[in-house]
């Protein structure tokens, strides 16, 4: 070490000047996309992302850039999906749902159950990681990889029904809606037109009148969830929102500048050791 000083001196500034330089050009970031996969298509999400990865791992830049459409397909360097916990809309989505969270819990822990992998498939809101090597936007990656994942025939013919299901049952919600406004109208007239003739109004407490307000006010507010569902079933992988360019820094990303001086040292000493060892291994056999 004392003999080598100046040596292991340059050797440490080198490694941190070429840290400083590889830091600063080889960067990567990090994309982030939420989704909401719809009519049971959690599954089907999952082996897309899956796909898409090994041909990411595989090098295999055609199928990325014409089947999945990325541009700068080489610039896509790994992508991953994971379940976003939410439990409370897991639950209050289907109660069935927290009947089945009671019955696994039983045998284990309530945390673990959670985070299962049966439970959190389930969960309505999924996150889609993947990390460039230079900055990206919407058109180059996250629209290319949305229209990927939203080409199923099955999903789609499963989404038109769908659609078309919920499209008649807010028509008919509405008819009723008419005709309970129709009957309450009926009923404030016949009212008021028996107070003006002075003549006493009698009807009994069980007509089920409240039941009527109360049914009315029940299809309004579920007219309301259908029209929301509509907005966000006009895809099959509905995307909620991205967030781009994320600056990564896991890994040894960014951290160069201090890990390759402490490499080149230790290469260095290593050498070093190596080649005392070979000089006291040759002089014992001259010896």
């Amino acid at each position: 070490m004392k003999r080598n000083l100046i040596i292991i001196s340059i050797l440490f500034i080198i490694g941190v000047a070429l840290g400083f330089y590889l830091d600063k050009t080889n960067k990567e970031f990090e994309n982030k996309l939420y989704v909401q996969p719809n009519f049971g298509s959690v599954d089907y999400l999952y082996s897309k992302i899956e796909l898409i990865e090994s041909k990411i791992k595989d090098n295999d830049t055609l199928f990325l850039k014409n089947v999945v459409g990325v541009k700068d397909a080489k610039k896509l360097k790994e992508i991953t999906i994971e379940p976003i916990s939410d439990v409370y809309k897991f639950v209050k989505e289907n109660p069935q749902n927290f009947e089945l969270i009671k019955l696994m819990a039983e045998d284990g822990d309530i945390s673990k159950v959670f985070s299962d992998n049966i439970t959190s498939k389930n969960y309505p809101y999924h996150l889609i990681s993947f990390i460039t090597l230079k900055e990206t936007d919407f058109d180059k990656t996250v629209n290319p990889i949305l229209k990927y994942l939203n080409d199923s025939e099955f999903y789609s013919k499963i989404q038109k029904q769908y659609i078309d299901n919920i499209s008649i049952k807010i028509i008919e919600n509405d008819s009723i809606i008419n005709q309970i406004n129709s009957f309450l109208n009926t009923f404030s007239n016949t009212v008021n037109g028996s107070q003006k003739s002075d003549k006493l109004v009698y009807y009994n407490e069980n007509s089920q009148l409240n039941d009527v307000i109360k049914t009315k006010d029940d299809l309004v507010r579920e007219q309301g969830i259908h029209r929301i569902e509509l907005i966000n079933l006009n895809k099959i992988i509905k995307n909620s929102a991205e967030v781009l360019n994320i600056k990564y820094t896991e890994s040894i990303n960014g951290k160069l500048k201090f890990i390759l001086p402490l490499i080149f040292v230790a290469l260095f000493i290593l050498v070093g050791l190596i080649k005392a060892y070979y000089k006291r291994q040759m002089a014992k056999l001259n010896t």
